[in-house]
């Protein structure tokens, strides 16, 4: 039974327990703006703050606000823009179709031949891809007794499920057909035969082995071209693999970022199958749920449904966050996870001085919650930590000065080994643990199982250790080019874009996206950046 609760189960179902734990907490939030004493502060605390104390205390250094409440308006508004938005994230996402089954080339060197009804004139011919790398050898004759020279079919780690085209030059004509894998193991989706018509040569007109059915058993897939619609392309050649590979219990090939990311985009592959729609759902279902979050997280601050509305829709139509959740890279992931941790550290620390423990604990444990799940998706959220312990401190800070003010010394005491307590479990026990479960797949691709002590494993834990000292050293230590690739600073400015697809299409048309910020926003953001600066320096 253990073997089916994977994480690729299990960490989807934290999540989406996560965010229903938040609407819980919001619902029944209701403020208690008269400030209910908690059992380590005395009624007197309350009315010296109530008197004027607690004002004092909300002055330059103060973190402690009120935290304004969502309306129906507000729901409405909420509604309106995530429907909409969804409905242009989730268009034109991808194809929902693909090879699912592959024909494993188990030998080096293994020949099949395919046998046409009768001599064809060839114009192209077109395979899937499938995982791992290597080449293929083709080669084609009218009679079966005179051979073409061999022309190689490339494999490469960056066209994997892909649809590439052989490259022969020119209309071929030919009756038989050899093929074979110059590398073992490789896999191929799907063989495509086109006459000089550019049209799909039906596989009843075509003879071969049974062993190789899985090449022809999925013709109705076969695209008119390649495009990116139905071909992985830029870094989803590395995370749509690696989830594919988790998924098949193979040794995943791209292991410089944690497992959890890949995991999640792995349940999209499950729901949807192999496809690029399904690789890229679980991505742009995670850049739709950012919205929501925005949303309250700006209203929760401003209290202004207006600066709410416009907040979120300016993240919605900023153009990075739209192209960068439509692919299937980890990205998302910590983004996604970075907004929610600081969105509940933020409702944590806003709370009122006085504010019972148990009032505390949920906010405080969902910001927890969410920095463990993203930094087991990307370690970008570790960065995000460093931040969300400069707040924390500056918490415990503000709440010992107002307590030591009120003669409270002894009952913060408690407080505050209750809160470093809950702090311990909830941004570091419970996130190492989710972070070592998130290897679970490595392990039973190395042949370990659940049920079978993989948990108490040395072994498994030297995986874990060995990936840490490989994605620190590859961090640390790279050095690659890209051809349209764009310093950090130029980010910031919106100077030069990062160069994700290009395609050149006929009549001298291309089909091209980049990775850029929206100049409104990211202009205006930096200025606005710079105001805010002037003015906490002036307060």
């Amino acid at each position: 039974m253990l073997e089916y609760i994977t994480p690729t189960l299990i960490f989807p179902i934290v999540t989406l327990f996560a965010i229903v734990l938040f609407f819980v907490n919001y619902l029944y939030d209701k403020k208690e703006k008269n400030g209910s004493v908690e059992a380590v502060l005395s009624q007197a605390a309350a009315d010296k703050a109530a008197a004027g104390t607690c004002k004092d205390s909300r002055r330059r250094f103060s973190i402690s606000r009120e935290v304004f409440p969502m309306t129906a308006k507000d729901t409405r508004i909420l509604l309106l823009i995530t429907i909409l938005y969804g409905v242009a994230a989730f268009w034109g996402l991808g194809d929902r179709k693909a090879p699912q089954t592959f024909y494993h080339y188990e030998g080096k060197d293994y020949t099949f031949t395919l046998t046409l009804d009768k001599p064809t004139e060839i114009s192209r011919i077109m395979y899937y891809t499938g995982l791992y790398t290597g080449d293929y050898s083709i080669r084609w004759s009218e009679d079966g007794i005179v051979w073409s020279d061999i022309t190689v079919m490339p494999q490469s780690y960056a066209k994997l499920f892909n649809w590439l085209y052989a490259p022969i030059e020119g209309t071929k004509r030919m009756r038989y057909i050899q093929v074979w894998s110059t590398t073992t193991p490789m896999e191929m989706g799907e063989l495509a035969l086109y006459d000089s018509d550019n049209k799909l040569i039906p596989v009843s007109e075509i003879s071969f082995d049974g062993k190789v059915s899985a090449l022809f058993d999925e013709q109705d897939k076969v695209p008119n071209s390649q495009n990116y619609m139905n071909s992985a392309y830029f870094d989803e050649i590395y995370h749509a693999r690696t989830a594919y590979e988790h998924l098949e219990n193979v040794y995943p090939y791209e292991v410089s970022h944690p497992p959890l990311g890949k995991l999640i985009i792995g349940v999209g592959i499950r729901l949807f199958g192999l496809t690029p729609f399904g690789w890229r759902f679980m991505g742009t279902l995670f850049g739709v749920l950012m919205l929501p979050f925005m949303y309250v997280f700006i209203k929760n601050i401003f209290g202004k449904t207006l600066i709410a509305s416009c907040g979120t829709i300016l993240f919605a139509f900023d153009f990075m966050h739209f192209v960068q959740t439509r692919i299937a890279t980890i990205d998302t992931y910590g983004v996604f996870f970075i907004l929610a941790m600081f969105f509940f550290m933020y409702r944590y620390i806003a709370q009122d001085y006085r504010t019972p423990f148990k009032k505390t604990a949920l906010p405080l444990f969902l910001s927890g919650l969410m920095f463990g799940i993203g930094a087991a998706s990307k370690w970008i959220v570790l960065y995000g930590a460093v931040g969300l312990a400069a707040i924390w401190l500056l918490r415990q800070v503000l709440v010992g000065s107002y307590c030591v003010k009120n003669g409270q010394s002894k009952e913060f005491i408690i407080y505050e080994v209750k809160t470093v307590l809950l702090s311990v479990l909830s941004f570091i026990i419970i996130p190492v643990i989710i972070y070592v479960l998130s290897y679970i797949p490595y392990g039973t691709a190395r042949g370990m199982a659940i049920s079978g002590g993989m948990l108490s494993n040395r072994n498994f834990y030297d995986i874990i250790i060995e990936n840490q000292k490989f994605m620190f050293s590859y961090h640390s230590q790279l050095v690659a080019t890209h051809p349209y690739s764009s310093p950090w600073y130029s980010w910031i400015f919106d100077i030069r874009p990062i160069l994700y697809y290009l395609e050149y299409l006929p009549n001298n048309y291309k089909s091209a996206f980049g990775a850029f910020g929206n100049p409104l926003v990211w202009w205006g953001g930096l200025a606005a950046f710079v105001y805010v600066v002037i003015r906490f320096v002036k307060a």
